[in-house]
């Protein structure tokens, strides 16, 4: 039995492929450093749902959720 979050399932019903097309439209990572406009989406939603009030509570956040985010 898998161990599918609900954050997860949230993010699985995105259509990436729209996502990349809008991002290749708009170039949006023609000068990114390593953060894609893929994990700035989902870090923002991220931080909507868990209601963060600092970066600091959206990077702990995502760091104690890594190994239910590694499939994304």
């Amino acid at each position: 039995m898998s161990n599918i979050t609900l954050f997860s399932q949230i993010i699985a019903k995105l259509d990436r492929s729209k996502f990349k097309k809008l991002v290749k439209d708009k170039q949006t990572d023609k000068y990114n450093k390593g953060f894609d406009s893929w994990s700035h989406l989902v870090s923002m939603l991220f931080c909507h749902f868990a209601r963060s009030k600092s970066v600091r509570d959206i990077s702990n956040g995502l760091r104690s959720a890594t190994g239910n985010l590694n499939h994304l």
